[in-house]
């Protein structure tokens, strides 16, 4: 965003409330790869210059990645700078921070849908002996208790933790909810080169039915790794962990699993099914398939028969629990009215009500691709334009 309104002529400044690529340096796990290939990572006026463009950055890549990108912008960046609060003022806000105050005519809110871990509330049942912990406190399976360890969540964080930790010789279970499940590649091809050619990251707002939804769908289960590994529900259970269904509660020391398992999962290869179909019809429709290998489907996920609907977390053999249960966004020094009843921003296409007030880098913002690096340059774009407008700027578009 700091890029693009510089092309505009727009005067900015960025604040971060630790350095740049903060949350990549400090609230990620060891091991963890990005989930796109490297071809993807490009922002405006910036792209992957290495020599593995189908590989998958890891935490200190991704991180060299950023700086480098905010030292060839020249970022006006003010690190260590916590925003305390911004509110309205007569001709426009007043932004409060841990260093000093400003007045602006505009504010982006640029922090993301992932400040906060999104615990249960029943998490506060489980008893002390056990110990809880999120992916943002999450480095190593060496720091959690020998014995056996629950995780919340079926998602790519979840998954991937699951086997990670499952295969330092720590016994998981994992409760599964609702998941998107997606093969690493497809028909010799990456799944997000698929994704990407066949044009369904950049299907915008009109092109889905119900927008509410669209914005809440699960992270696909895809880890990024030098083999390219597809990592799903069957890949834990060959190597043994052990399939619950969603995680409803804790009562008297006992886990409550709904008996959904095998809805959830039959939903999930279903849409998966779905968008392969999806694929093969557009490589037909383009005469390209002769250049791809043959279409492929996969097996249905195993699930047990009847999986028990209780795990007892007194008896020792549980001595951790992680909760994968997703991420919140942290709007609580925001005091301009813009926010729902979930905390969460009201916008239509990262443009809110407050003239003025803008937001960008959560989940479908403009496009399915939104929450991804690359989806940053288009959403970027468009809303820079929408604030040059606003300010009355007209500046160099080169």
């Amino acid at each position: 965003m700091s890029k693009c309104l510089a092309d505009r002529a727009v005067e900015r400044v960025v604040r971060e409330r630790g350095q740049v690529a903060n949350s990549w340096k400090t609230e990620r796990w060891d091991s963890l790869r990005l989930l796109t290939p490297n071809w993807q990572s490009t922002l405006p006026g910036f792209a992957y210059r290495g020599d593995d463009p189908d590989g998958f950055m890891t935490m200190p890549e991704v991180v060299a990645f950023i700086e480098n990108y905010a030292a060839v912008i020249n970022a006006p960046v003010q690190t260590d700078t916590t925003v305390t609060s911004a509110f309205p003022t007569d001709d426009g806000y007043e932004v409060v921070t841990s260093r000093d105050t400003w007045r602006c005519k505009v504010i982006v809110l640029a922090s993301g849908a992932c400040n906060v871990a999104q615990v249960p509330s029943f998490a506060d049942a489980i008893r002390s002996h056990v110990d809880s912990l999120t992916p943002m406190e999450y480095r190593e399976p060496e720091q959690l208790a020998d014995g056996g360890v629950l995780v919340v969540g079926a998602s790519a964080t979840g998954l991937q933790l699951a086997d990670e930790i499952h295969r330092s010789g720590r016994p998981v279970t994992i409760s599964v909810g609702e998941h998107v499940r997606m093969p690493r590649t497809y028909r010799g091809r990456d799944i997000q080169w698929w994704m990407h050619n066949s044009g369904r990251l950049d299907e915008g707002l009109a092109e889905v039915d119900d927008i509410v939804p669209a914005r809440c769908v699960p992270s696909p289960q895809l880890v990024g790794t030098p083999e390219r590994v597809t990592l799903d529900l069957n890949a834990l259970t060959d190597i043994g962990v052990r399939l619950r269904g969603r995680l409803g509660g804790v009562r008297d020391g006992m886990a409550q699993f709904s008996g959904g398992l095998s809805n959830q999962c039959a939903l999930a290869d279903l849409k998966m099914a779905r968008l392969l179909n999806l694929f093969d019809e557009w490589a037909t429709e383009n005469g390209l398939d002769s250049t791809f290998e043959p279409p492929e489907r996969y097996p249905e996920t195993a699930v047990d028969e009847a999986p028990p609907m209780t795990l007892d977390l007194t008896n020792g053999e549980i001595q951790t629990v992680l909760w994968a249960t997703g991420f919140r966004p942290d709007y609580g020094w925001l005091d301009v009215d813009v926010l729902d009843h979930k905390g969460r921003v009201k916008h239509d296409g990262g443009v809110t009500i407050a003239p003025g007030v803008y937001l960008i880098g959560t989940p479908f913002l403009r496009r399915r691709k939104s929450s991804f690096i690359h989806g940053a340059a288009d959403d970027a774009t468009d809303l820079a334009d929408h604030i040059a407008n606003h300010l009355g700027t007209v500046g160099d578009r080169s």
